[in-house]
């Protein structure tokens, strides 16, 4: 399976905000900048991830973002189902679109359906914190210092 750079860029701002604490507030240019990646891209994600509850925004002169919750309270399994815009692995999953003729006979779908489970219930052991356990190492890789 693969993520979408939504998700991706989704969990790489929960880590980058994991990573600081909370104690400073981080910015969208801030974080783009520090993994090189869209400005654009990261306003979108932001702005949904504050609508899920996992990061709070503070607006103003002096503003940014942090984590609105505990690492160990966001679990990673949720993160991607929330962020992903679906799971159709093969166009069979989307009964709307579905145009593969054997689709009625086929048990390919009924294993790659039990792949995609396994996968997400492996993602729900996690959450955020386990991720954090090298967080010194990481703010030196990703913010310097």
């Amino acid at each position: 399976m693969r993520l979408t750079l939504y998700t991706d860029y989704s969990l790489r701002v929960l880590l980058y905000l994991g990573i600081k604490g909370n104690e400073q507030l981080s910015t969208i240019q801030e974080i783009a900048d520090n993994y090189n990646i869209s400005k654009n891209h990261l306003m979108k994600v932001t702005y949904e991830l504050g609508q899920l509850g996992y990061i709070e925004t503070i607006r103003g002169r002096g503003g940014g973002i942090r984590l609105a919750m505990n690492p160990n309270d966001i679990n990673i399994g949720q993160v991607v189902r929330k962020t992903e815009e679906d799971f159709y692995l093969v166009e069979c999953f989307n009964s709307e679109n579905n145009m593969c003729k054997i689709s009625p006979a086929c048990q390919l779908k009924n294993a790659l359906n039990e792949a995609l489970k396994a996968y997400l219930a492996v993602l729900d052991t996690y959450n955020l914190n386990d991720f954090l356990k090298s967080k010194d190492e990481l703010y030196k890789l990703l913010i310097g210092g």
